[in-house]
């Protein structure tokens, strides 16, 4: 089964709080048992793969550890990255004082992000980045660690939204309004997905585009940013 996960829904039951909404017992409920394959943040929209019986879990479990798979994020991020395609090969590993958080490190994890920029804006890039291994936070610790964050990450960039007025010259509101962010999660979206059906092998891909408001930060950075 694949799925297109909304931003702002768990992948799987939280370990504290088991009741609160999330994408796998939701689909239980309307399909019956269902295997969690991989895994998607909270705050990142996209792909996911279910599986619908034991033995395809175990062969997608099996793509996923051959890394036979290919998972391709749509990624904006501070900057341009230099060169414009490349690999970002970086152990990953668990901050030394921080709970929650990674580290780029030698004595990490082996991680590799492979990636190319697809889009630029004056201050900002839109990459597609393709993971070849699934290390928490993967994407958004290899971009920090090059100096690109992402463009809204509260917990390794710089921004916990992003809102018109950054971009948009002489960008006028009266007093008493507030200002309403574009975007006030991830830029980040798991767009492509490809790997073998496990029953017949055929290679599958499967696409979505991101949701409204990473469409509507990029039309704007489009008119207001470039």
């Amino acid at each position: 089964m694949i799925v297109n996960k909304p931003a702002g829904m768990l992948t799987i039951p939280d370990r504290f709080v088991p009741e609160k909404e999330n994408l796998s017992n939701l689909l239980s409920d309307l399909m019956g048992p269902v295997w969690v394959v991989h895994r998607l943040d909270r705050e990142t929209s996209g792909m996911l793969c279910f599986a619908r019986n034991e033995n395809a879990h175990r062969h997608l479990n099996e793509q996923f550890s051959n890394r036979t798979v290919d998972k391709v994020y749509s990624v904006l991020v501070e900057g341009r990255p230099l060169p414009p395609e490349g690999a970002i090969d970086k152990g990953i590993a668990p901050h030394p004082s921080i709970p929650g958080k990674m580290i780029a490190s030698a004595q990490g994890k082996p991680s590799l992000t492979l990636y190319r920029v697809v889009d630029t804006f004056k201050a900002f890039s839109l990459v597609d980045a393709n993971i070849k291994t699934g290390r928490t936070h993967q994407i958004r610790v290899h971009f920090a660690s090059i100096g690109h964050p992402l463009t809204v990450d509260p917990l390794y960039g710089k921004r916990d939204a992003f809102f018109l007025s950054e971009v948009k010259q002489n960008y006028n509101k009266s007093k008493r309004e507030i200002e309403r962010p574009i975007m006030e999660r991830l830029t980040l979206h798991a767009a492509r997905l490809s790997l073998d059906h496990p029953s017949t092998g055929e290679r599958l891909t499967f696409q979505c585009d991101p949701p409204k408001d990473f469409r509507a930060l990029l039309n704007q950075l489009g008119k207001w940013g470039r």
